[in-house]
């Protein structure tokens, strides 16, 4: 017979795949009403979506390029949430990771390839925890919320990179852009469709998400993390230093942030231009709180982003703004944080089922 704590913890495990797959449906549900009052075909819009994210090589292709982004800066704000820290800065630590690769890259030309991609991956990684790692010192040691200090740092990285493709940087004519990076430092394509390409960053990403996983479930430096992330008193009553563990948790999800950065630079654009993030830090807090904070459910969860912005510009085709699904999105969000909501029909459904079943066996002793 299995113990209580282990049906509780199997109910748990189940919650936690209930509680988004449901917000999902729930949300495309709602968006499907909202398609319906502006006079267009829900099944027909979606049918076209999904054709626009899955239905050729190229979709495919734009598909994982998106997630290969999403997926990293799921995984840096998962990461600090884990611990009790709000990295709302990925966006910022994207910035500054293709800063840094791009700086790097740019100097690999008489550098064959098996030196220069690590050398141009760990540049970017550095750029980004670095960047994260100004907000952790300063709330390791002025208590300055990092909420506040990530965002001004957001701006910061911004500015510094129109600074530098408009300024020391700029090359050519039109969009202000940088050089592009030496050939060495370029990752090659996985497979390549047309004019499009599928990053083989996508299997970095997934192993940075498995890696991730295993630090947090299998390491002494996850188990600090999570105790500081459950309790932070406790954790420091147990001899865990909470200041070595807020700079070390930042500095880790600043070097997923600008890994992100440095593979945008190194498969897709191959350089830099203004707002090349175009966002991406800041979706990758609804991809973690999608994915519970869960480094396998991050996988899932950027795919599912990804596939949405894929398919949404061929909603246009059939006369649906691309903006459902930012409103999809809105909802899935509301609905994951507000989980108490899908918990509390998950539990009603199964209350009702187990009375019916159990009216169903006291008829059947009746007959």
């Amino acid at each position: 017979m299995a113990s209580k704590t282990e049906v509780a913890n199997v109910k748990n495990k189940w919650m936690s795949f209930l509680v988004p797959a449901l917000a999902v449906l729930v949300s495309l549900l709602i968006a499907a009403i909202i398609i319906l009052f502006i006079g267009q075909n829900p099944i027909k819009a979606y049918g076209v979506m999904l054709k626009g994210a899955f239905g050729s090589r190229i979709a495919w292709a734009d598909n994982i390029t998106k997630m290969t982004s999403l997926l990293l800066t799921g995984l840096a704000v998962g990461f600090g949430f884990r611990a009790g820290v709000f990295n709302i800065g990925a966006e910022g630590q994207m910035a500054m990771g293709g800063i840094f690769a791009m700086l790097v890259g740019l100097n690999m030309g008489n550098v064959p390839p098996v030196i220069a991609i690590p050398l141009t991956i760990l540049a970017g990684m550095l750029g980004g925890a670095f960047w994260a790692s100004i907000a952790g010192w300063l709330k390791a040691q002025t208590g300055a919320h990092e909420v506040i200090t990530t965002i001004m740092l957001n701006w910061i990285a911004y500015h510094l990179t129109n600074y530098l493709v408009s300024g020391p940087y700029t090359v050519g004519i039109g969009i202000p852009k940088s050089p592009e990076i030496a050939k060495s430092a370029q990752l090659p394509p996985l497979l390549t469709a047309q004019a499009s390409t599928v990053p083989s960053g996508i299997i970095i990403a997934i192993v940075a998400a498995i890696v991730i996983y295993i630090v947090l479930d299998k390491t002494t430096v996850g188990y600090e993390v999570k105790a500081v992330g459950f309790n932070p008193y406790a954790a420091e009553y147990g001899g865990i230093s909470i200041s070595k563990n807020v700079v070390l948790t930042m500095a880790i999800s600043g070097a997923l942030a600008g890994l992100a950065g440095a593979l945008e630079v190194m498969c897709v654009h191959h350089r830099i231009f203004g707002a090349f993030t175009s966002d991406r830090g800041f979706d990758g807090i609804t991809i973690a709180l999608i994915g519970q904070n869960n480094p396998i459910g991050i996988i899932f969860s950027s795919f599912l982003i990804s596939s949405l912005r894929a398919g949404s510009n061929s909603m246009q085709t059939v006369g649906v703004p691309d903006d459902i699904i930012v409103i999809v999105q809105g909802i899935i969000i509301f609905f994951v944080a507000a989980d108490r909501i899908i918990k509390t029909w998950i539990i009603k459904a199964s209350k009702l089922g187990k009375n019916k079943k159990s009216q169903a066996i006291k008829g059947g002793e009746e007959a």
